[in-house]
């Protein structure tokens, strides 16, 4: 991450591209009820980002959520 207006002028973007899906996954409950492609998407933003991704909202509802990592567990 660029820490200076300078640094941030010269950086470069990398773009990279997922295949998306047209799947309602407002019904998923789990990391595996997700189609293949979501999955692929989590697990590229994992590796990308460094951190393990913890909870996906799949809908409006509080309930609308797959835990994928518990951060509370030990």
């Amino acid at each position: 991450m660029p820490v200076s207006q300078s640094d941030f002028h010269h950086a470069k973007p990398i773009y990279e591209n997922f295949a998306g899906w047209t799947e309602d996954i407002t019904g998923c409950r789990t990391f595996a009820d997700l189609p293949k492609n979501a999955q692929d998407y989590i697990v590229a933003l994992e590796k990308i980002s460094g951190a393990r991704i913890s909870a996906i909202g799949v809908g409006p509802g509080r309930e609308a959520i797959i835990v994928r990592h518990d951060m509370l567990a030990r």
